[in-house]
Parts: structure tokens; sequence; C-alpha cells
């Protein structure tokens, strides 16, 4: 089994890169791979991106989770060996950040329990596989707005839209606009997910460097990160159901996106 995953490892570094990559013409130190969820994103994507320096990886919904499976099983897999092969640095004991061809990697998914499901996948394949790209600061989860506010009076130089990224935020911003005898369309529109927005939206909010919010993936306590990988994705069932019943009673009925 040992030769046989050697086989892939070499077959996986020398093959083209794949089809559904949407590259970026420059290597230098601004480049960025989004990993996009689901093909209406992408295609919004492609026009939203600056073609110079952003990436641009699609993968089908939910990709293998790398906790419980084995390394052939990971190196089997269409979506893990894409985005092991397209940041070609290797992966495991073998991987060298020097090769890696993006400076940063950024999963952008809907900002909804799926999305977070997605996030929490990618995160496990790359905390498994390619651990020092997350220990060098350079994997981060793009944050997509919740909210558009439509505001049918805008004052000279104001912007139309007002974009909010949590509940508690828009009805902070409501109440401010309300504050300014400002008006809005009610309701505000809530996305359901990032192929909703057009091009302009979705780099307004989300991909120009310039006005969006990354949240960088940071491990402090390299220990503590292991095991709560163990626990929440592994193949034990009954310690992560146990957390689960435990941690209940501390969650907020509020947060739950039903």
């Amino acid at each position: 089994e040992h030769r046989e995953n050697q086989r892939r490892k070499s077959a996986l570094a020398t093959s083209a890169l794949p089809a559904k990559l949407v590259d970026c013409r420059s290597a230098d130190d601004r480049s960025e791979l989004f990993i996009v969820e689901g093909d209406s994103a992408l295609g919004t994507a492609k026009m939203a991106r600056d073609s110079e320096f952003q990436a641009l990886l699609p993968i089908r919904g939910k990709i293998l989770n790398v906790q419980k499976a084995s390394l052939a099983d990971m190196l089997k897999n269409t979506e893990c060996a894409a985005i092991i092969q397209v940041i070609g640095a290797g992966s495991g004991g073998a991987f060298n950040l020097d090769a890696a061809r993006y400076q940063r990697v950024i999963f952008m998914a809907d900002a909804d329990v799926d999305g977070a499901h997605i996030r929490t996948l990618l995160l496990t394949l790359f905390h498994r596989y390619m651990r020092p790209m997350v220990d060098a600061g350079r994997v981060f989860a793009a944050v997509p707005p919740l909210h558009r506010i439509k505001i049918t009076n805008p004052r000279k130089g104001q912007q139309r839209y007002s974009y909010t990224y949590s509940d508690a935020e828009l009805h902070r911003t409501l109440l401010e606009l309300e504050r300014k005898g400002q008006r809005w369309e009610d309701p505000p529109q809530r996305y359901k997910g990032l192929g909703e927005m057009d091009a302009a939206q979705l780099a307004e909010t989300t991909m120009d460097p310039r006005h969006r919010t990354l949240r960088r993936i940071r491990i402090e306590d390299s220990a503590a990160a292991t095991a709560m990988f163990d626990l929440l994705m592994g193949s034990e069932v009954a310690p992560r159901r146990d957390f689960i019943v435990g941690a209940a009673a501390e969650l907020d009925p509020s947060r739950i996106d039903a």
C-alpha cells in the first residue's frame, strides 16, 4: 500500500493542472487561490476577480472528510487531489511551503451552515496534509455578507447599498439609518448564497482586497487543535455525541439558521 500511495503522489505531482482551475497571470507575493463552492458562484467569481493575481478552483459540494479517510482514499478523491495538485507543494511530511504556487489560499463558501461545513472539511484537509500553510498564516476564510440594504433616498456621495455580515449588525445599521431619517426597501435582502450576488457585489464585498474582510485561520494551540479535529471529524462517534449533548445547553438558539 505504501508503494501504491507513493505512485499516486508521484502521478499527482507530474500530471497537468486540473482543467477546472481558472489560473491567474502572475505568481508574485499577491497571488491568491480562491477555493469556491458551487458552479453558480464560480461563474460570478470569474467576472468579479482580478485575473492578474486571483485564481479560482471550484469544488463540488462537500469534499471527503480526510480525518476519517486513509491517505490512499484522500489521494483517490478528485477534489482533494485537485487542491493538493493546484497548490503544488506536495502533502504530509513532504509538504514544501516554498514551492506553494500561491501566497494565500481563501475558502469561499456560502454564509450558511452548509458553507460552514465545507470550510470545516477544507480546513481538515489543510490541517492534516498541508499544515505549514496554516502555520504560516496563509489560509483564510472569505466573509461574504448576509444582507443587502437598498437605501431609497441616498444622500449625495452615499452608496445606494449597505451590506451587513450578521443579524446584530443588520439591526444596528437599520437603527442608525432610521436615526438619520433615511429610508430603505423593506425587507432587506438576505443572501441565500454567493450565487445570488452579481459580479460587482461579489467583488466589492468578498473579493476585492480594498473592501473585503478575510478571516485568517490560526492554530494557536497545536495539540488542542489536533484533539478537536479528532473529536469533531474523526471516526469515533460516542465522544462526538457526548460533546454535542454536553454543549447543547450553551447554544444560543438565535444563531440556528432554521
